[in-house]
């Protein structure tokens, strides 16, 4: 059996974009397929488009080494290819005093990942650079930005496009199977069933990862991750913003809490929040007002001056959590033929935040995975969970 294809990737999310990108300058003929009709229709247009410094993930992670990795290089890339960015700094702060062990404990944790502009800050400090802002200390992180996501998305498609590959949309895969050295992937593109044979396959499907994981399996013991939707709402800011930084407060476990973003063209948003669904929907949710009330009360806590009925529904993402609630948070699952045992095939589970800063290097890492080369980041497995 010979391969119609050199390399797929499925899925036409950032991530999907990068990975083939990478491949595509390694010279792979690479094919992306797409479910829905255009790219970036899920996760990865429906963000934060937050640029993270690298500060929260534990040291040793693929998390870690990847965001701090990945944040350079989508730099470059967005000074490169004009796409819209701003590295707007954030204050990462602490309202009440209790709260200061924390923020130090994650300062030393970014230091370990290699994050070395950060600027410890009294309250005093804080209000001298943000007036509007309340807390009792914070930590400023001037690596910090935000980028156009979508603008982000067409340049990676351009590149694939430009170097002879090509991206299908409107077509599903639903199952892979293992032939002698061939994957062979069942396709659905609206009714129109066919088969399409490839040397190598990459699952970058997000909430469907799991699934398509599933259907080919791996050896004995391995278990493909379960993934959990989880979706998170946003509010816009009625009006101008009095803030010049991303605002975060500390983290609840394994949640960021409500912060406040300030995108490339200058409109300020809040969110997310978190909520568990076995199938989320995307409509933004909030009949009887109790929502925006648990959202201002979170604001208020940093912003005290928020004034009342500013805030205005905006959108709701989705995360393909590859944990329950209650869980810590594992690293990312980047499983390759060590862990299934499949040469050729690499697939992607739980890439959520940070995501879409480490997306170039995850495409630069899958790659080489792919290649066998060295360039491919050893997470240490003792240090994948936050401490």
């Amino acid at each position: 059996m010979s391969a119609d294809i050199e390399s797929v990737v499925i899925g036409a999310g950032v991530v999907g974009l990068a990975v083939a990108r990478a491949l595509a300058r390694q010279g792979h003929q690479v094919l992306v397929i797409e479910r829905h009709g255009r790219i970036g229709t899920e996760a990865s247009s429906r963000s934060s488009e937050v640029i993270h410094a690298g500060l929260y993930y534990p040291p040793g992670s693929l998390r870690a080494s990847l965001c701090v990795k990945g944040r350079e290089l989508l730099y470059a890339f967005a000074r490169e290819h004009a796409v819209a960015h701003v590295a707007r700094g954030k204050l990462l702060v602490a309202t009440r005093d209790e709260e200061v062990p924390a923020l130090e404990a994650i300062a030393a944790r970014a230091a370990q990942n290699g994050v070395a502009d950060l600027i410890c800050l009294d309250a005093a400090a804080c209000r001298a650079i943000e007036p509007e802002l309340r807390c009792v200390a914070a930590y400023l992180s001037p690596s910090t930005g935000v980028v156009d996501s979508h603008g982000l998305m067409q340049a990676l498609e351009a590149e694939i496009l430009a170097a002879g590959s090509n991206i299908v949309l409107a077509t599903t895969v639903t199952a892979i199977a293992r032939y002698d050295d061939i994957f062979a992937l069942a396709t659905d593109s609206q009714g129109q069933i066919s088969t399409l044979k490839a040397k190598n396959v990459v699952v970058a499907g997000g909430l469907g990862a799991s699934k398509l994981g599933k259907s080919i399996g791996g050896k004995p013991g391995y278990r493909v991750p379960e993934t959990y939707p989880a979706r998170g709402h946003y509010y816009a800011l009625s009006g101008s913003v009095p803030f010049s930084h991303l605002v975060y407060p500390l983290p609840d476990g394994n949640w960021l809490g409500i912060h406040l973003t300030i995108d490339f063209a200058g409109a300020a948003k809040f969110g997310p929040d978190l909520e568990w669904h076995a199938e989320p929907s995307l409509a933004f949710d909030d009949a009887a007002g109790q929502r925006r009330e648990r959202f201002e009360q979170e604001i208020r806590r940093y912003w005290p001056g928020l004034p009342d009925g500013a805030l205005v529904p905006g959108y709701v993402g989705i995360r393909p959590k590859i944990y329950r609630p209650g869980e810590p948070a594992p690293d990312f699952a980047i499983h390759g033929a060590s862990e299934h045992g499949h040469l050729g095939l690499v697939a992607l589970y739980g890439i959520e935040s940070p995501g879409l800063t480490s997306c170039l290097a995850i495409g630069n890492h899958v790659a080489a995975m792919l290649s066998g080369r060295s360039g491919a980041i050893k997470a240490d497995p003792r240090r994948t969970r936050p401490q």
